[in-house]
């Protein structure tokens, strides 16, 4: 097994399958944040809608993604091999992850604190932003975390409908037959590069974390 020889010649495909990667990961994420935080606070307020809210956003994470990326292209009118199915997919189950730790972390701001933000003057949007979300913001980011994890993964999966990022060193891998096994280093490189992307995102995020919570980093110091 020729690993470092097959890496130098392949450092062009390997790049463009790491960028395409990151990208397909990465993009999902953005958008089912922008679409939780809002979605998150309705349903947070709305005491009946909270139940019901919960259980679609966890229907739709146990959809299985394969059957999704398939279907997409169907119901939106996209080409089969388009990343935007891919893209699409992932957001749907990041956005059913943030979905809850959204609610969750909302739900946890003590009614004091609420109380005591509407009494310096905070409208309900101003409470949100200012009081509520900060508060919230080590639970999202839990979910965030174990969502971009999510979302690394299940990249690879696209690659069965031709577009998988990393995905699609795997299945160079498995279709390329050397004697009697499978070509080994395409599905090694494919491996380590996924599990270095989630541990790099879930560090970032570690980070961004501790620079949103100050406060957090302050009682640490003093305990």
């Amino acid at each position: 097994m020729d690993l470092f020889g097959w890496i130098q010649r392949n450092q062009a495909l390997i790049v463009e399958r790491f960028v395409e990667h990151l990208q397909l990961a990465f993009w999902p994420i953005v958008f089912a944040l922008v679409l939780a935080l809002p979605i998150g606070w309705i349903v947070a307020r709305v005491g009946w809608v909270t139940g019901p809210g919960l259980a679609v956003s966890g229907l739709l994470y146990s959809i299985p993604s394969l059957a999704v990326f398939m279907l997409l292209p169907g119901l939106i009118g996209t080409g089969f091999l388009d990343p935007i199915n891919v893209v699409i997919a992932l957001t749907i189950y990041a956005f059913s992850l943030l979905l809850r730790s959204v609610v969750d972390g909302l739900s946890s701001v003590s009614e004091e604190t609420k109380i005591a933000a509407t009494a310096l003057g905070y409208t309900a949007f101003g409470r949100f932003l200012r009081v509520e979300l900060p508060n919230a913001v080590p639970v999202i980011m839990t979910g965030l975390r174990v969502a971009t994890v999510a979302n690394i993964s299940l990249v690879s999966v696209g690659a069965f409908v031709g577009t998988g990022g990393l995905g699609e060193l795997f299945t160079l891998g498995l279709t390329s037959i050397v004697g009697r096994s499978f070509l080994l280093p395409p599905i090694i490189v494919g491996l380590v590069l996924s599990v270095a992307l989630a541990l790099f995102a879930d560090v970032v995020i570690v980070s961004l974390q501790r620079w949103l919570t100050p406060w957090v980093r302050a009682r640490e110091a003093t305990s």
